[in-house]
């Protein structure tokens, strides 16, 4: 059977703005710099060819995935908003902004006005203050990446709910496989009366290598999620249960268990600090992609120590990591809490302040705002 990690790609892998220069702001200087020289045209696709080629599939960002979302929209994404690992294993780099800004991740795109996006920023920073003594605790942080996780378990349910209706042609409130493989096949370049007729008939439908791996997948997921007793048709909870395991326990026991299975080597069914790190399947061209592989493994190396082997023996088993990924934990929730304001807390007293929230806005919004300590009183 196919892993889930051969599920089509919703977007490329790719660095986060903080893993190196940003290709567009440099390409803008070059423009600038060479004027309207015809020469300097080819230089600068040169450029932009030979910095596309240098990104290891290491890195992966959640802004840039949610692109090619409506394309593909009936199949469970790779990506899962408030999930510390993605489907195929790599580290959700976004997540510490997913838990803290919810639904206001949108408000700090890199395009977005500083001045407006501090006073956002701030505005949250009042909100997680309950007590309002202008200090955030651990406690005040853990309620808040609760309620923002639920956000997003929210939304999550609005868009199954709307893929449901997509996919249940006959309103009955029952998806059969064959009618999600008629409409996945359709959303392939397949003929959907075509392909619906030969279903019916039981004729031999033509489809690639790749496609048919990929239905293989599916069809295993789609039996997971279908409770007993298996009917192969999922209900509007089992529908979403396929396309978000995150909020199922039986599917997040799937979900580790294919992801343990794509790492492990050795296949003990567990992972191994050195499965856990190891680089995934790509090329590395240059020092910019070595310097990006280094940080692939300083970070998984940091977490599979500090937070996904609790007993701190050095394997990590499948209960541990599905304890590490559920995304409703509350003790996951704090130790977040205090592993964010851990970053930010430089005068050492256990709490966030604006001061250290606006200084690290980069961490917490995915943007740097400047000018922080002279805008805090300000915004504030």
């Amino acid at each position: 059977m196919a892993s889930l990690a051969s599920l089509p790609r919703l977007c490329p892998h790719a660095c986060r703005p903080s893993c190196g220069p940003d290709p567009e702001a440099m390409a803008s200087r070059q423009a600038s710099c060479c004027g309207r020289a015809p020469g300097c045209l080819w230089l600068l696709g040169l450029f932009l060819l030979m910095d596309a080629s240098a990104r290891p599939a290491n890195h992966s960002s959640a802004r840039e995935k949610t692109g090619h979302r409506e394309e593909n929209e009936i199949l469970p994404p790779d990506h899962l908003n408030g999930v510390k690992l993605e489907m195929d294993g790599h580290l959700n780099k976004d997540f510490h902004q997913e838990v803290f800004l919810g639904k206001d991740a949108g408000d700090f795109e890199d395009d977005a006005e500083p001045r407006k996006s501090r006073r956002k920023l701030m505005l949250i920073f009042s909100r997680v203050d309950v007590d309002t003594d202008r200090k955030v605790s651990a406690k005040e942080l853990q309620r808040w990446i609760m309620a923002k996780t639920a956000e997003h378990f929210q939304e999550a349910v609005q868009e199954s709910r709307a893929h449901f209706r997509a996919v249940d042609p006959d309103g009955d409130g029952r998806v059969s496989w064959d009618e999600y493989k008629v409409k996945f096949l359709a959303s392939k370049g397949h003929d959907e009366r075509e392909v619906a007729e030969k279903i019916k008939r039981h004729a031999e439908l033509k489809v690639d290598e790749e496609t048919q791996e990929v239905l293989e997948n599916l069809k295993d997921r789609w039996y997971q999620a279908d409770n007993p007793p298996s009917d192969l048709l999922l209900t509007e909870d089992e529908f979403l249960s396929f396309l978000h395991p995150e909020h199922s326990r039986g599917m997040l026991k799937f979900m580790v268990k294919e992801i343990v299975r794509d790492l492990d080597q050795d296949g003990d069914k567990q992972l191994s600090l050195p499965e856990f790190i190891s680089l995934p399947v790509g090329t590395v061209e240059n020092q910019r992609g070595q310097d990006m592989d280094d940080s692939w493994v300083r970070d998984r190396r940091k977490e599979f120590e500090e937070l996904i082997d609790a007993d701190h023996d050095g394997i990590v088993t499948m209960a541990e990591l599905e304890d590490y990924m559920d995304p409703m934990n509350e003790y996951n929730a704090l130790n977040e809490a205090k592993q964010m304001i851990a970053i930010a807390d430089e005068n050492q007293n256990q709490h966030l302040e604006p001061e250290e929230v606006l200084k690290y806005s980069e961490f917490f919004t995915g943007s740097k705002l400047m000018d922080y300590a002279r805008n805090v009183h300000e915004e504030f």
